[in-house]
């Protein structure tokens, strides 16, 4: 089968490789679509230390299900299908109470580290857990599904975040992730929603998807959300970058008793104004992945209560993964995700 292998840090070569083989409890998926994902952009140039080389990868995906199990009873060859980033064990005391995204035994697709190496989706097939299987509807194409993943992190963030009729809420980065949060707040309980981001064109797009407010980043946020909210400061703010400045301006912004949840994971750690944090009286959220949300994700899609298309800026040929990987991890304006065909 042909597979796009990471085979140093910034280097891929196209192989052919045998397929997998599969359990009594997995199928083998045929895989029509793979996004590429930040974290692959910057497990790629070995900056994250999670993608260690020789690897394939890939978490965002959908196609067919080529082959399966022995004891696979609810699916069968031909389904459409997308399936969860993570494999949770489903005997953990997380587990147990449906936080699967907190499995203690977790692993994740694409991901080479110290403690395991699973190879990902971006090849011809894919040997995957019936349990972690998702079916697609046939008004959803397979590029969409494979926005599945992201959307059920952005689902998620938003999940557990308690907004309430009316708030005003900032969402800090609109690539991927910041963008699906915005769109899920275009159908919440929240009010005004402002976004900001450095790329112009970024915030032109959620300008035309109805934000109220876009901020250009290099400009002091924090100043213009007090004029926009009359010095108080906005209700809750979500962080989809993951640096220290962006943390920062979040907390800075929210009025006291707000809620801030950070969704970006890039700086292993940062500084925080404890302070403000402290006199403010604010909660602090992280979220983590997702945690059961594919179902209501593929709902929205396929009843076209919120729109992926537009986030989608290139599909190429997995053939051409080293140049959309080299662009993106160039950070090239306007350039959102790109999925790739095997």
């Amino acid at each position: 089968m042909k597979s796009l292998l990471l085979e140093e840090a910034n280097k891929f070569r196209i192989v052919k490789l045998p397929e997998p083989e599969i359990s009594d409890d997995e199928v083998l998926v045929n895989i029509k679509a793979a996004a590429i994902c930040g974290s692959d952009v910057h497990g790629y140039d070995g900056s994250s230390g999670r993608r260690k080389p020789p690897l394939i990868l890939g978490h965002e995906a959908s196609g067919m299900i080529a082959k399966k199990g022995a004891k696979v009873i609810d699916w069968n060859i031909g389904d459409r299908v997308t399936f969860d980033s993570t494999i949770s064990c489903g005997h953990c005391s997380f587990c147990k109470i449906g936080k699967t995204n907190l499995c203690s035994n977790r692993i994740l697709y694409g991901v080479s580290c110290d403690d395991y190496k699973l190879d990902g989706a971006m090849r011809e097939y894919v040997s995957v857990p019936s349990k972690i299987l998702y079916k697609i509807p046939s008004s959803v194409t397979f590029e969409q599904a494979a926005m599945i993943e992201p959307l059920s992190v952005a689902f998620h963030s938003v999940n557990i975040t308690n907004i309430k009729l009316n708030d005003i809420v900032i969402v800090f980065g609109v690539g991927t992730i910041g963008m699906m949060i915005f769109k899920l707040l275009k159908v919440s309980n929240a009010g005004k929603i402002i976004v900001t981001d450095m790329d112009e064109s970024k915030l032109q797009l959620a300008r035309q998807a109805g934000a109220d407010y876009c901020i250009n980043a290099t400009t002091d946020i924090v100043q213009k959300v007090k004029e926009l909210t009359s010095g108080k400061g906005v209700d809750i703010a979500f962080e989809a970058v993951g640096i220290a400045s962006t943390v920062k301006a979040a907390i800075n912004c929210v009025k006291k008793g707000g809620i801030i949840t950070l969704v970006g994971n890039v700086t292993p750690t940062i500084d925080i104004p404890l302070q403000s944090l402290v006199n403010k009286e604010l909660s602090l959220n992280g979220s983590c992945a997702s945690a059961g949300e594919y179902d209501r994700c593929i709902d929205m899609l396929a009843n076209k209560k919120i729109s992926v298309d537009d986030l989608i800026s290139k599909v190429a040929p997995l053939e051409e993964g080293q140049l959309w990987f080299d662009r993106l991890h160039k950070g090239e304006k306007g350039l959102i995700k790109v999925v790739l065909k095997p």
